[in-house]
Parts: structure tokens; sequence; C-alpha cells
């Protein structure tokens, strides 16, 4: 089959072309611009496009299908020659489902924790020899690629995002897999910029119910109201099976699983991983591991990369960095490091970054988010707001959404770094949440405090 990717840079999109060549499949692809890991990953497998930039004579009736990433827009010259040509044209998800047709597919969908579920059950079943197809948004220790598909695996595991398809499919990629198997960790209204209103971003999430093939299952985290009442709420004939979080224990710094067999070690911590443990748990007995089994792999499973990531530590002290930007993370990722290390002082670094956390309406969903933290800061870039053509945020408005006297904000990246590093890290638990760099900070350099 002859695939051509237009927006080949990507995360996603890269990925799956990977998976593609690995399949034995001829890729090529367009991009205006690449930036490592992708361009590396590319060139190595022989994929990297020789010139940046669109080129309609790529595109010619020999190909078998297009694949149209998000970073492509509606007038990208080598899409308009496609449907000029009437070539098919996939987005992401939709091409991810055309290769899993035939398989029993499993969804894991949440505003939260999708990616950390996704990536518990592939530990598992790396460290039990099963092999399945999978597509997850973190790189995982074990597996060199995100997006993994074969003719024979009869499973495969999708990370089931609810962001856009692509440029010209506004639909959500979770509700193009049609799951067999399915899991709803949480409901937090995000990607303000695409569902303005809450009750439209939740009415996203009964679509994916919905759209789970008939005698299908869910699992679904019944601590969770709107997760409970949309899923309740269904009329979709399939099995609903709730999942809460279990019992452990604290103790010096590290957590303690209650199991069958007793208190249990484990890597991860935080009631919010605990539960993702337990969905997880359910989706691996689905897929025909016992109890006993997970257990013992998910005690070795140290996290996806960027999710509560240990960078640094010392005698006295401890540093994580986490991909936490949505008010509903930020309180759990802050709330589970105080919780994990109650002796230490917490300084917790928020950066708003994304789109939504950069609205002025949206700013307040932040309320209490950074309480649990014993001093706290919250860095922006007024050249960020600018770039995405936001209302201006002022200091004002930031101060009064997260309702915190003692708030502590930066708008500037070398005052932030300088605050930074002149803090004594001794007894201290830093945790820097973003999905940025606040504006060019070196984690290589944070780690020489510790």
């Amino acid at each position: 089959m002859n695939v051509h990717f237009i927006a080949i840079g990507g995360a996603a999109m890269h990925n799956l072309a990977l998976a593609l060549h690995n399949k034995g499949y001829q890729v090529t692809g367009s991009d205006d611009t690449i930036f490592d890991p992708s361009k590396s990953r590319l060139q190595e497998k022989g994929l990297l496009p020789e010139v940046f930039g669109w080129f309609p004579e790529k595109i010619t009736s020999d190909l078998d299908a297009i694949v149209l990433g998000m970073h492509a827009k509606t007038d990208n010259p080598e899409l308009l020659k496609a449907q000029e040509l009437g070539l098919k044209i996939y987005s992401y998800p939709e091409f991810l489902y055309e290769q899993s047709k035939n398989k029993t597919r499993v969804v894991i969908g949440g505003s939260h924790g999708k990616t950390t579920i996704t990536s518990m059950i592939l530990h598992v079943m790396h460290y039990h020899d099963r092999d399945v197809d999978y597509m997850v948004g973190a790189q995982l220790e074990g597996f060199d690629v995100m997006v993994k598909l074969t003719k024979e695996n009869d499973f495969i595991v999708l990370e089931g995002d609810e962001y856009l398809s692509s440029p010209i499919d506004r639909r959500p990629k979770f509700h193009l897999y049609k799951p067999n198997i399915a899991l709803l960790s949480g409901i937090a209204w995000d990607h303000i910029n695409v569902f303005p209103t809450y009750k439209n971003y939740v009415e996203q999430f009964s679509i994916f119910i919905d759209s789970i093939v008939r005698g299908g299952s869910i699992n679904y985290n019944e601590e969770d109201a709107e997760v409970k009442r949309v899923v309740e709420a269904s009329e979709n004939q399939i099995r609903k099976l709730p999942y809460q979080t279990p019992d452990y224990t604290v103790e010096d710094g590290e957590t303690f699983l209650e199991t069958p067999e007793g208190p249990m070690p484990i890597e991860v911590f935080g009631a919010h991983n605990l539960n993702n443990l337990a969905g997880a748990k359910w989706i691996c007995q689905h897929m025909g591991i016992d109890e006993d089994d997970f257990y013992e792999a998910i005690s070795t499973f140290k996290g996806a990369s960027k999710r509560l990531e240990k960078i640094a530590e010392s005698k006295t002290s401890v540093a994580y960095k986490d991909f936490a930007h949505s008010p509903s993370k930020v309180k759990a990722t802050t709330e589970a490091v105080k919780a994990q290390y109650k002796d230490k002082e917490l300084l917790a670094c928020l950066e708003l970054h994304t789109y939504s956390s950069l609205n002025a309406e949206f700013l307040n969903e932040y309320k209490g988010a950074l309480d649990a933290a014993d001093k706290a800061v919250v860095f922006y870039s007024p050249h960020a707001v600018e770039i995405k053509k936001l209302d201006e945020v002022s200091y004002q408005q930031i101060a009064n959404a997260f309702k915190r006297d003692d708030l502590i904000i930066y708008t500037n990246p070398q005052d932030f770094k300088d605050f930074l590093f002149s803090q004594s890290f001794d007894n201290k638990a830093l945790l820097l949440m973003s999905s940025g760099n606040y504006g060019g900070l070196d984690f290589d350099e944070v780690k020489g405090l510790f």
C-alpha cells in the first residue's frame, strides 16, 4: 500500500508513518517544518522529506491513501490536489480504525489519565510478553515507537483523544474508533477553543459511549460524578462496569497498594494515579491478564514520560516535572506530591501555556488548583497570549483566578529562572507543571540544584 502523509512531522503523525513503514507499506510525506525527535526518527527510516514545504506534484493517482494531519490547513496545496484527484483522504483516527476494524479495539478516554492508563496497560502486556497493537501519546520505557500496527495481533489499545480529527474532519478523534472495550476516566472541561461551553464538551463523551459496539463494555470511574451520570444515562446496549480508587497507604515517601496478598510497594503515587491503576486492572483482565499477574507487572511501572516524572533527587529533596496544565490535572498532581512528601515543603510551579489556560474566561476554573502547595508560582508569557490571538491576560486576573493571596506570578522567563535558582532545596519537593518549558528553562540545569 502506498500512503502519503500531509504534515508528517507531528508527534502522532510521524509515529503512524513509522508504524506503517515497519508494516511494509510504501510511505512518503511532507511538512513545512519538522523538529526532533520526529526529525531524527523519520531520517533514520529514510522517511524525512528531502525538502520542507508543500509540493502538489507529490500527489498522484498512484497513491492508495492520504493521511491528513491537524497541522495542515484546509487550503494546503497537497490537500487541494488530493481532493481534485478524488483520492481517499483519511484523518489520523480514521486511518487507525481502518487498520484495526477486524481487531478487538480497546479505547481509553477521559479528560485526564488516558495516557497513564494506556501506558499501564501496555506495560503489563509487555511484561507478560503479550503482543498487542497500540497507539499511545507518550514514549514508554521498553517501547521503540508510540504506534504499532500488525496484521496478526488480536487486540489494539488506543488512547482516545477528544481533540479534533483533521482540518476537514471536525469530529473528536475518539468518536471514530468504535471500541469493543472502553474506559472513561474523568470529565473536566478542556479545549475551550473547540468546545466553547461545558455542556458541549460533555456531550462529546456521551457520543463516545454511544459509539461503543453493541454488546461491548465500558469501565468508568464512578468517583467522577459527571462520568457516572453520562455513562449511566446512555441507552447503548453495553456492559457498564464501575471502578474506584483502591485502598493504599503512604509511608516515608513510599506508596503501598493494598492487594489480596497484603500491601505491595509501587512506583507511581497519588490518588489520581491509584484510580488510573484500578481502571487499567479492569482492562487488563478483559484482555486475559489475571489479578495476580497484573499486580506483579504493575509494581514495576514507573510512569509515562512527562507524567509525574522524577527528574532529580538528593538525600533531603526531590524534583518532578509533569505535563499537567488543565485545572483538574494541576490540582490532582499538586495534591499527590504533597501527600507523598508530607514532611517536605512543596514548591509548585505552573506554566499557563495552552489555549484554554490562557483564556481569560477559562482562568477561573483554576480556583484552588494550587492550594496543596506550601509555595505556589504561576508563569505565563504575554507573548504566548499574543501569538494565540487571545485577549490580554493581566497579573490581577491570574491572582484573582487562583484565589491564593500569596501566589507568586512571573511573566519574564529570566525572572522565573532567577527565582527558581535562588531557592534553597533543603527538605523540599519541587513540582514543575507545564506542556511547555517556561520560556526556555533547561531541565538539566534544574537537576544540578539537587
